[in-house]
């Protein structure tokens, strides 16, 4: 039996070797949509110009984590398992003993009583955004950061109080004890 000229040889290989390299290619990026439950006021337009405006990629100390895809509106997620949680339009802030931060002038109202993950509640925008993260993967910080340009689409019509600002204590005031 004679073998094919040499030419038809690297062919074929060039052809099996790009099949295959398209095959990992497309493998690797059929990761699971995300499965998550809609805000009650996912609808509102304005969590429209959140989502369009979220970033592709979320840095974090080990891995980049990349957006998914996720299957309920005005909804993301990022990394491979997901460890960011985004949703838009969950309900209001209510008065909390919670912490609130401003990171960037965006206040977010911080729920650590699951850690190590974390809950983060924008606090005077509507409508509400939630972001749920493992801190163990990313940083609160650096994740409320990177988000803060997509999240200050909503106008903030009131920021966090404190004690402070409640009880109109002087600032210079004696502390007890």
């Amino acid at each position: 039996m004679s073998r094919p000229p040499l030419s038809l040889r690297l062919a074929t290989r060039t052809a099996a070797v790009l099949a295959a390299g398209l095959m990992v290619v497309g493998l690797s990026a059929c990761t699971q949509t995300v499965s998550l439950e809609p805000a009650e006021s996912a609808a509102d337009p304005a969590c429209a110009d959140i989502i369009v405006s979220l970033p592709l990629v979320l840095p974090s100390d080990a891995d980049n984590q990349d957006i998914r895809q996720t299957d309920a509106q005005a909804t993301a997620a990022w990394g491979s398992p997901a460890s960011i949680l985004l949703r838009c339009g969950i309900a209001p802030q209510g008065p909390t003993t919670l912490p609130c931060l401003s990171v960037n002038g965006i206040d977010w109202v911080e729920d650590s009583s699951d850690a190590p993950k974390y809950r983060y509640v924008t606090y005077g925008r509507v409508p509400t955004t939630e972001v749920i993260l493992d801190s163990e993967v990313v940083s609160g910080t650096s994740t409320l950061v990177d988000l803060g340009p997509a999240i200050s689409k909503i106008p903030q019509t009131n920021k966090c109080l404190g004690a402070e600002d409640t009880l109109d204590i002087p600032t210079d005031a004696p502390s007890a004890g």
